[in-house]
């Protein structure tokens, strides 16, 4: 994830952290169930009906940073990438500038029909397989926790290091976000709940290369309303593939998915982006998933993301938790994410995560 350009400028350069200050409320105010007023509630009609969930917040008393949170080993015969080797050998749990760790230069594209290609197409595979891995572990009761070390391992079995895991001190080898949380989730001790929607955001590094992938799953019997933003997230993202190709504009992707999203009750997350992906974790082309002039067409070996994060109501704004990570819808409205892994070919786009 990487915010869009117009906010860059506002802090430290960083490509999987919101650029955002902490913003906290007194939380003993805030339900932790959501629920619309009643018909008889004369404030009735300020409160739009996003359904029935129940609202993750960061536990009391606030702890800031991740150093707290226990990393999972991963063995060191299995290549990490760069910004994890030292953290590894020094166990430094730091907040280290992404893009100064995880570096990257020229235009990022993939030699195709070439070995690089290969291994590009052999990442996003194993992180396909890890989400369809992931689908069979969330269940009601299960923990996100369990989950992280479930794909962990599974991860770790196929030779290949999860890269989320010490990625600017990120503690843990997925993200898991859970109905009002937007992106970066970190995985813990909470059991899943009959009604909840989690995106699990997948990336595995193999052979020199990363794959990326994420998707909001439903936990036991969700509502209508939940059921229609994860719908219409997948088909946002559906929209943004259909508009890549050698040529075209990157801003067609962002235009597709507003042209679906501004007709209904849902609004675009603006503080996250997709990105290019490859040696590198996160580069550029970002991938913009709103209405854009950003210049710049497709070219045959691009490589990016494409990753919607679609909130309901009107308000996409997201504030970060004292972890400096898990970032929560502004109002507690609820969010799911998408994401494939895309590559511009001589003809068109493949999917590489499908």
């Amino acid at each position: 994830m990487r915010l869009p350009g117009f906010t860059r400028f506002l802090s430290r350069s960083s490509c999987t952290r919101p650029l955002h200050s902490y913003h906290f409320r007194p939380l003993s105010s805030l339900p932790h169930i959501y629920s619309p007023a009643s018909s008889s509630d004369t404030r009735s009609e300020s409160y739009p009906d996003f359904g029935t969930y129940s609202i993750i917040l960061p536990p009391e008393p606030f702890q800031f940073g991740t150093s707290h949170i226990p990393i999972l080993p991963v063995p060191p015969s299995i290549p990490h990438p760069p910004y994890a080797i030292e953290k590894d050998l020094g166990n430094d749990q730091g907040q280290i500038d992404a893009e100064a760790e995880d570096p990257w230069e020229g235009d990022g594209r993939i030699e195709l029909n070439t070995d690089e290609e290969r291994k590009v197409r052999k990442a996003a595979r194993l992180a396909r397989n890890v989400r369809e891995f992931a689908c069979g572990l969330v269940k009601v009761g299960v923990t996100t926790n369990s989950i992280d070390s479930a794909i962990h391992e599974f991860i770790t079995a196929h030779n290949a290091y999860p890269s989320p895991r010490l990625y600017s001190g990120f503690p843990r080898s997925c993200c898991t976000s859970v109905n009002n949380i937007i992106v970066h989730g970190i995985p813990d001790d909470r059991p899943l709940e009959n009604g909840d929607i989690v995106n699990i955001d997948i990336t595995v590094f193999l052979d020199g290369y990363h794959g990326d992938t994420s998707r909001t799953f439903l936990v036991g019997d969700v509502d209508n309303q939940g059921r229609d933003l994860v719908k219409t997230t997948v088909e946002a993202l559906e929209l943004g593939i259909r508009a890549c190709g050698p040529g075209r504009p990157f801003k067609g992707i962002g235009r597709a998915i507003h042209d679906l999203v501004h007709r209904s009750e849902y609004s675009i997350s603006l503080q996250f982006s997709g990105h290019g992906i490859g040696k590198v974790f996160h580069r550029p082309p970002w991938i913009l998933h709103h209405a854009n002039d950003e210049p710049g067409v497709m070219l045959p070996g691009h490589c990016f993301t494409i990753e919607p994060c679609l909130v309901q109501g009107s308000n996409p704004r997201g504030w970060i938790f004292p972890d400096g990570w898990t970032t929560s819808t502004e109002n507690c409205a609820r969010s799911s994410q998408e994401e494939h892994m895309v590559l511009i070919t001589e003809t068109g786009a493949d999917v590489l995560t499908r």
